[in-house]
């Protein structure tokens, strides 16, 4: 075997420390590894206007903590509905509660109110989508896409008797420029 004409350099072998110290430097980094997580993934997509933060869950405004504008005399308040969901953007869930009179009989007329509850703070009304003094009441109530829907049922004249409404409207309500703003969902109507 005929040997090179230039001699080895003591980089290019391989000795015993090479590997240890190869092996170190490996267990070191898969050590490192089990420290440094990824944040977890969720499924939904990332607006491009929006800033990607943590936040922890907050539970939704309770409606019993919550003294609703109503006059009910000697009976007691009602919350016959409610939903929660984020109406606004900032994160923190409101909740909706269509509330009446707990009467024993007929149909008294319900009120919507959205409710809030800053951190640290009791929850407490923010607005009134439907007045009781509209007559209407509540069949049903939800919250989807920052959106309040209802459906209304009302009286179309005073001759109709309590317990039959004869008007059915269905009604939301979005966030908008500071205000909730009514429209008409697609396919409602009304009887």
């Amino acid at each position: 075997m005929q040997q090179p004409a230039v001699p080895e350099l003591a980089h290019t072998t391989t000795r015993p420390i090479h590997w240890l110290a190869t092996a170190a430097a490996l267990a070191a980094v898969v050590a490192a590894s089990g420290f440094l997580q990824p944040g977890s993934a969720t499924a939904a997509q990332a607006d491009s206007k929006a800033t990607v933060t943590k936040t922890r869950a907050v539970a939704p405004p309770d409606p019993a903590a919550v003294h609703f504008p109503l006059n009910c005399g000697p009976v007691k308040v009602l919350v016959q509905k409610k939903a929660s969901g984020d109406l606004d953007g900032d994160g923190r869930p409101e909740t909706v509660a269509a509330v009446r009179c707990d009467a024993g009989s007929g149909t008294p007329p319900s009120g919507v109110y959205v409710l809030t509850q800053p951190a640290g703070a009791e929850p407490r009304i923010v607005a009134t989508l439907v007045d009781p003094k509209d007559r209407f009441s509540v069949s049903a109530l939800g919250v989807q896409d920052g959106a309040v829907t209802a459906t209304l049922d009302g009286y179309s004249s005073d001759a109709v008797p309590r317990y039959r409404p004869d008007v059915h409207d269905k009604a939301k309500w979005q966030w908008r420029n500071g205000a909730f703003v009514r429209s008409t969902p697609a396919a409602a109507s009304s009887v």
